[in-house]
């Protein structure tokens, strides 16, 4: 079975948006923690706001990261886009969930949620999220998109927590399930 991993940039203080995180300069550990988690990748799961904003900038990219990149399936979930242009992709039909639960039992690697925060919480509300794996910027921001909705509590437990040079830690989780 598939995993769904969520991977997102996010300040310290839980913030998920990237125009609002503090400047750090991109280094070879990031690099190779994104060239890691493409490597481990079979599809990406997007909502519509990051679809477009991917489908508009990626295909233009160069190199071997932007082909492996684009080449990638991607499913999009969107109640509004008629049509996909960065291909291959598909739109989801039906309830989220259950079309997330049909992509996991599916063949390919892992299904990464890149962004897409609305996504990402409508999953770790469902018990779908596999991993959740952050780079965390050296930062409070003070206001902005929280990955954990507040008022919603997401146990977690860490899988791993490695301090890069330039002041982000990669951290990696796996919800924690109830047991009743």
């Amino acid at each position: 079975m598939r995993k769904l991993i969520v991977t997102e940039f996010i300040s310290v203080d839980g913030v998920a948006e990237v125009e609002k995180l503090p400047e750090v300069t991109w280094n070879d550990e990031m690099q190779k923690y994104k060239e890691d988690e493409l490597a481990d990748s079979g599809a990406m799961l997007l909502g519509r706001t990051t679809y477009e904003i991917f489908a508009g900038s990626w295909p233009e990219e160069t190199g071997d990261f932007a082909e492996r990149f684009n080449a990638l399936p991607k499913y999009v979930a969107s109640t509004s886009l008629k049509a996909l242009d960065w291909k291959p992709a598909e739109l989801l039909k039906g309830a989220l969930p259950d079309a997330v639960r049909e992509l996991k039992q599916g063949s390919g690697g892992n299904i990464y949620v890149h962004g897409s925060l609305s996504i990402a919480q409508e999953l770790l509300r469902h018990g779908l999220v596999d991993r959740i794996r952050l780079l965390s910027y050296p930062g409070a921001v003070g206001r902005g998109k929280p990955l954990f909705p507040p008022g919603e509590q997401v146990p977690l437990a860490l899988i791993s927590a490695t301090p890069f040079s330039n002041g982000v830690v990669a951290l990696e989780y796996a919800p924690v399930t109830a047991k009743s």
